[in-house]
């Protein structure tokens, strides 16, 4: 079992930058790969970033290529989601997710989720 709750949400204008944390406790952290996903009303959950058990190997949604970028640290059980350049459309829900499975970049292949922390980028 692992337990994950996702801090640093907020509102702010477009061009900021905000920096997602998810802290993880339970079985061991660095057994999993880390995934940030975010939901905005009436859509679908999607995937933004994904980062391997080592961080050895991220991947980036096209939409936020360039301007987010995950890290973590195993030593402190978090993941991180750097955002920079915010733009309206990146209003969402923020969750991270945790997998011991492949396919990184589907939601149905992870095993933990958060709660989700709030995003709002107003223009």
């Amino acid at each position: 079992q692992v337990q994950l709750v996702e801090s640093g949400g907020g509102l702010v204008q477009a061009g900021a930058s905000l920096r997602l944390s998810c802290a993880a406790s339970g079985r061991t952290f660095s057994s999993f790969a880390m995934g940030w996903f975010r939901q905005a009303p009436g859509k679908e959950r999607e995937f933004v970033a994904s980062i391997t058990w080592s961080g050895g190997s991220t991947t980036y949604a096209d939409s936020v290529k360039g301007r987010f970028t995950i890290s973590r640290d195993n030593a402190k059980n978090a993941v991180y989601l750097l955002m920079n350049s915010l733009k309206p459309e990146d209003t969402a829900v923020y969750l991270c997710a945790a997998t011991t499975g492949f396919g990184l970049q589907q939601a149905s292949n992870y095993d933990y989720w958060g709660q989700g922390t709030q995003v709002t980028v107003s223009s």
